[in-house]
């Protein structure tokens, strides 16, 4: 085969790999989500009776800028669930929302020693948004939430949770 057709051949599989593990076009474009919190009116009364927080805290940037906050509600129906609000980071490829089995979470070692439950993939990177947080999560325990990027094993921040009443 010729020297420059495998040259060639080479170099557009190291781009194609880079791109598909870098996803740098993600770095320039911002996905919205508006949900609403479920089972909650208009009216603030409506709120306070449709559903109780049980923890809140807001983002500190590690990684990557970001900011809003991060609470669990309990709802009426009794599940609970995670709400990030007036949320702001970075977009990126295979980026999740964690509960990190610490108080505080100022680097990446600190979540993979202390564990993490995955709550999922983020849903967007701006907006406010719903995780569900399953029944048997002892909130003692996981007491952070950190938007991590498992493709690169980054911590893009983390929001110390404070318990209410």
């Amino acid at each position: 085969m010729n020297k420059k057709v495998v040259i060639a051949t080479i170099a557009s599989i190291a781009v194609i790999g880079g791109w598909a593990a870098f996803r740098p076009e993600l770095l320039f474009v911002n996905k919205t989500v508006n949900e609403s919190l479920p089972g909650v009116g208009q009216s603030a009364s409506m709120k306070s009776d449709a559903t109780s927080e049980l923890a809140t805290g807001s983002f500190r940037s590690l990684a990557h800028e970001t900011m809003g906050t991060a609470t669990i509600h309990r709802l009426a129906d009794g599940k609970r669930l995670l709400r990030l609000t007036n949320f702001k980071t970075s977009n990126g490829p295979d980026v999740h929302v964690y509960l990190v089995a610490a108080k505080d979470v100022p680097d990446n070692a600190t979540v993979k020693k202390a564990g993490f439950l995955d709550l999922g993939s983020i849903k967007g990177n701006e907006g406010d948004q719903n995780y569900e947080v399953p029944a048997d999560t002892d909130l003692n325990k996981y007491q952070a939430v950190t938007i991590w990027c498992a493709r690169f094993n980054v911590n893009f921040a983390t929001a110390s949770l404070d318990k209410k009443g």
